[in-house]
């Protein structure tokens, strides 16, 4: 059986977790009775955790043709001649209103019907709750056959136990890929004729000064060991904080000849720095630093300088601060390099960020968390343990705790699955 990934933004990714089987379609019959049967519809719908009649019912609304799901044979017949791309489009379309999270883009959602008598669709993974349109003509449909409550997890165990899978299979492959790419790489040979011809020779192939002081270890060597340095005069420190710095915030920077380079910028001037640690992070930003050079460039504690460069990378956002926190990932993840507690100045970050943010920055704190999560910069261990200290600590009653529990539950429930297994 030929698997693709479910969800066509997903399709390039060689690692994604959730599969579906590629759909089959055959047609039958001839003149006014002629009809396209879907063969694997049920292993189809299975893989989407959806009755096979919803995605029947769906092709035959779409197309403005009777279509017929028989429930004891699994026989999905749609009237008509459609090919098979065209019903593939149809059933993305599909997955995009019923299947897909809205928030987070996970397929891992059940189909809530309110008593209100509307559809919606409830995250797993980050406990976001999607209304689905009322006006598409499945959703009466479904409001008449409504789906059936799982009575046990094991489909949420055989998903763990496929992503526990995904990623040793994926790191087995990081390694084969680093190694298949480092024997491919071509090192450069001895070649002792680029010192020999350094008077005379061009740009490209004159060699560098600090080279050609040790020109036979050069050649004798691996690039590998190669030393590179810094100029770490003042005058060059000097110069790079006025490339880096607006004027305003350049006045605020004193430089010490007697001081070593990692400590340019100084700690404070009239208690500016450390009044306006988000501010200076803020502008290190737009000058696109590195992550080490904003951490060098703050002056406050490590929670303040994670607070400081959390905002920073938030700077200006009003809804989506999942997708634009990936975005800068890499300076969040400079915040909890090092010891595993540095994870948790990443959450208080998180947690002051959303105290003096607007609502929606609270009501997206799991899409948040869930993201860093994928990207292997919080791991479940540091987020419930921040979940349990916040929640029952002096600041319990706060929004961010209700929010962040579906996700906090979710990762509980994963890991207590594992442990069962």
């Amino acid at each position: 059986m030929v698997l693709q990934n479910i969800g066509a933004s997903n399709s390039d990714d060689a690692f994604y977790r959730y599969k579906m089987p590629k759909m089959i379609t055959k047609i039958e019959g001839r003149g006014n009775g002629i009809k396209t049967n879907i063969v694997n519809m049920v292993d189809v719908a299975k893989a989407l955790a959806r009755p096979a009649s919803y995605t029947t019912k769906y092709f035959g609304c779409e197309l403005g043709a009777q279509s017929k799901f028989d429930e004891k044979t699994g026989v999905s017949l749609v009237n008509g001649s459609h090919d098979t791309a065209k019903l593939a489009g149809l059933l993305e379309n599909f997955i995009k209103k019923y299947v897909q999270c809205y928030g987070c883009g996970n397929p891992e959602t059940e189909i809530l019907i309110t008593k209100t008598q509307m559809v919606q669709l409830k995250c797993a993974a980050c406990g976001f709750v999607s209304d689905v349109d009322m006006r598409d003509k499945l959703t009466s449909f479904i409001l008449k056959n409504p789906p059936e409550q799982k009575k046990n997890s094991k489909d949420k165990k055989a998903l763990r136990r496929a992503e526990k899978e995904r990623l040793k299979e994926g790191e087995m492959a990081d390694k084969v890929q680093k190694k298949l790419t480092k024997d491919t790489v071509k090192k450069p040979g001895k070649d002792k004729t680029l010192l020999k011809k350094k008077g005379n020779a061009s740009d490209e192939d004159r060699v560098s000064p600090a080279a050609s002081q040790d020109g036979d270890k050069l050649n004798g060597s691996d690039d590998d060991d190669i030393q590179w340095q810094t100029d770490t005069s003042a005058e060059a420190a000097r110069r790079r904080i006025q490339e880096q710095l607006s004027s305003v915030t350049a006045d605020m920077v004193m430089l010490s000849t007697e001081e070593p380079v990692s400590s340019v910028v100084e700690e404070n001037v009239n208690g500016n720095m450390k009044k306006n640690l988000a501010d200076v992070a803020k502008e290190y930003l737009k000058k696109g630093v590195t992550p080490k050079e904003l951490l060098a460039s703050l002056s406050g504690s490590a929670q303040e300088n994670a607070s400081a460069i959390y905002e920073a990378v938030l700077d200006g956002v009003e809804k989506g601060y999942a997708k634009h926190a990936l975005k800068k990932k890499k300076y969040l993840a400079a915040v909890v390099e090092g010891e595993g507690d540095s994870q948790l100045l990443l959450l208080k970050a998180v947690e002051d960020f959303c105290a003096k943010s607007n609502p929606v920055a609270v009501k997206e704190v799991a899409l948040v968390l869930k993201a860093l999560y994928d990207e292997d910069i919080l791991e479940e261990e540091y987020i419930v343990k921040w979940y349990e200290e916040g929640s029952s600590g002096g600041n319990k009653s706060s929004l961010i705790w209700k929010n962040a529990k579906p996700f906090v539950e979710w990762l509980q429930s994963a890991e207590s699955e594992t442990e069962e297994e």
